[in-house]
């Protein structure tokens, strides 16, 4: 009989191991187009996420109220904000829902745009990236997640 029960809890464990190896395969980074900015100017960057095979992510549009949608939010000091731009997603049937899905898979470009403010004061400026994601397989949803990221470039 204990061998049975350290076999259940083993395989239990296996299977919660494999599921978090699974949510956490994907990558979020950001980049800037250029590494510096004359002040005034507009600075053009993306957000990438990668997926691999098996694992999507809702769009930021996806159709259900339920999911929760792909969401960048950009801050920064002297920075205006510009426009997001997500991609349309693919739709989609999956086990877990009842109701097709708007979902981004494999490698996903999501570019944006600040500009420096004009009076900026500082030879550096700083971007805040927070992305909003929640990773699927067929089967099931993880947890959402908010992905901090930070990107610097020099001042002219």
């Amino acid at each position: 009989m204990f061998h049975r029960v350290m076999l259940f809890i083993a395989a239990a464990f296996g299977v919660l191991y494999l599921g978090a190896g699974s949510a956490a395969a994907q990558t979020v980074t950001a980049s800037l187009a250029t590494g510096s900015a004359s002040k005034g100017s507009s600075v053009k960057g993306s957000v990438l996420i990668s997926l691999p095979e098996g694992l999507h992510v809702n769009s930021n549009t996806p159709i259900s109220e339920y999911a929760i949608p792909t969401k960048v939010t950009l801050s920064g000091e002297g920075l205006k904000i510009g426009r997001i731009e997500y991609p349309k997603g693919t739709i989609k049937k999956f086990q877990f829902s009842s109701e097709e899905l708007s979902v981004y898979e494999g490698e996903v470009v999501i570019p944006f745009t600040v500009k420096l403010a004009k009076d900026f004061r500082g030879k550096t400026f700083t971007l805040r990236a927070v992305v909003t994601y929640q990773a699927c397989t067929d089967e099931v949803c993880y947890p959402p997640r908010d992905k901090e990221l930070v990107m610097t470039a020099s001042v002219k």
